[in-house]
């Protein structure tokens, strides 16, 4: 099938490209390069030795989405990275993080269903969960609108939306795929998460502090009631959740489904900090510092329900992971810009 992805090449969805070229489908990637650099397009090409047309322009804007359909369709699902993704930056932007989340769905789904897409994959999140005596989060567990920031808010609308929308389009396919924590990069090196400033999450802050860009390593809180007293959460390999989404377009049928993609092993921060420093081979600068406010002890899933629906599992743990990462890294110590 030929798949068309918002948000292709950014993080997640450069590694889908690559995942879906592998297994013998076509796409098109749709991204106004934001995050992250058309660099990333060629490299899918240049690891799959296929073709991978970017488009660049903001999938809110139903012009620029009917025109990655007249210039590369028919198109037979879109997979919805699209999301500004900050979650600090969300609670002071709201408005802007819940314009650009939801209006880059509305357009995908307006031009979308106008051409008779027959999938729609959204990429969600495992922080619309709300109670956590529910771990591990099962698809059944607890969400909510009255989460912690506009982010997680903003997923769970879109997710409200994607149930309406597939009630009344009842021969389409539309998919939820709630993501846990994605970690590592492709083995080649070639593509991987390029974050723009400080990173946000541990794995590039780990590998910048490796790499000399930053200083130490801070850890949030060692007193949680862990094994370890520090966080534990579920990290999956970029690589496997790639995976998933092959797994969730082969296998959809139509309807509105809902799948969990994490290891459902949960993996402390002392750990990823532990695995990344054997993938580099020397002890990395850490500090212990003050818990920060809204972060929680643990949060892990159940990913059952996608290995026995779309027969999915998560292949690699935190050490391929790691070895991953610090492989992209050293190879493209400025990201993306190395190479531009």
């Amino acid at each position: 099938m030929r798949v068309l992805l918002a948000g292709g090449a950014g993080y997640i969805g450069a590694h889908t490209a690559v995942s879906l070229l592998d297994a013998g489908h076509e796409v098109v990637l749709l991204d106004d390069l934001s995050g992250t650099s058309a660099v990333a397009a060629q490299r899918v090409e240049r690891i799959t030795g296929k073709s991978a047309p970017l488009v660049v322009g903001n999938a809110a804007d139903d012009e620029v989405v009917e025109s990655a359909f007249a210039d590369h369709g028919p198109i037979d699902a879109i997979i919805h990275f699209a999301a500004f993704k900050a979650v600090g930056e969300s609670t002071q932007k709201p408005l802007e993080y819940y314009a650009n989340n939801l209006d880059t769905t509305f357009a995908l789904l307006r031009v979308g269903l106008a051409h008779g897409i027959r999938s729609f994959v959204f990429s969600s999140t495992g922080t619309v969960y709300s109670d956590p005596a529910d771990l591990p989060f099962t698809e059944e567990s607890t969400t909510s609108v009255d989460l912690s920031n506009a982010y997680s808010k903003s997923k769970r609308m879109n997710e409200v939306v994607l149930a309406d929308v597939a009630r009344v389009n009842p021969d389409v396919n539309v998919t939820v795929l709630r993501y846990f924590n994605p970690v590592g990069a492709h083995t080649s090196g070639l593509i991987g998460e390029d974050p723009t400033g400080i990173p946000n999450n541990l794995m590039p802050y780990v590998s910048r502090v490796a790499i000399g860009a930053l200083e130490r390593i801070g850890v949030f809180g060692d007193d949680y009631d862990t094994p370890d007293g520090t966080g534990l959460r579920d990290y999956i390999h970029v690589v496997d959740l790639a995976d998933g989404h092959v797994s969730a377009l082969e296998k959809a049928a139509p309807g509105y489904a809902v799948y969990n993609l994490g290891t459902g092993r949960p993996v402390s921060v002392l750990e990823l900090i532990s695995s990344f420093e054997k993938a580099v081979g020397r002890k990395l600068p850490t500090q212990i510092l003050d818990r920060r406010p809204g972060d929680v002890a643990a949060t892990y899933c159940d990913p059952a329900k996608a290995e026995r629906e779309l027969g999915w599992k998560a292949r690699f743990g935190i050490d391929e992971a790691s070895r991953d990462y610090w492989t992209w890294q050293s190879q493209n110590p400025q990201g993306y810009a190395t190479a531009e």
